[in-house]
């Protein structure tokens, strides 16, 4: 919802219903994001499901792969996951806090607006 910098506060209910909304986003976003990494893993690394998901999960979060890849498919896919799940999780992050910035930011230009009466 649009807001605009001469906008009185949104109320504390409507702010909730933005994070809400947000954390929402952000589970589906991380949902498919790390089902691609499960079915990437299983069907192209070969792993079986629980290493998938560890690998997955573990590339997702930043921490780094469990199992070595051995042939070229693997690598490349392994890569290619790397760089997308950097950009997912930073993506994910800011959809988290844009609400929260969002309500900063404007409680910055109340203020502003007050000063100048």
């Amino acid at each position: 919802m649009l807001q605009f910098k001469k906008d009185k506060l949104a109320p504390r209910k409507v702010f909730l219903q933005r994070l809400r909304t947000g954390g929402s986003m952000a589970l589906l976003m991380l949902t498919v994001s790390l089902g691609i990494g499960i079915f990437g893993y299983h069907f192209i690394c070969k792993l079986g499901w629980v290493d998938a998901l560890l690998n997955a999960s573990m590339i997702l979060t930043g921490m780094g792969p469990v199992n070595p890849m051995t042939d070229t498919p693997s690598k490349l896919f392994a890569s290619a996951y790397a760089i997308f799940s950097g950009v997912a999780f930073l993506t994910t992050i800011a959809v988290v806090l844009a609400p929260a910035m969002h309500r900063v930011m404007h409680m910055f230009h109340i203020d502003d607006e007050e000063r100048k009466e």
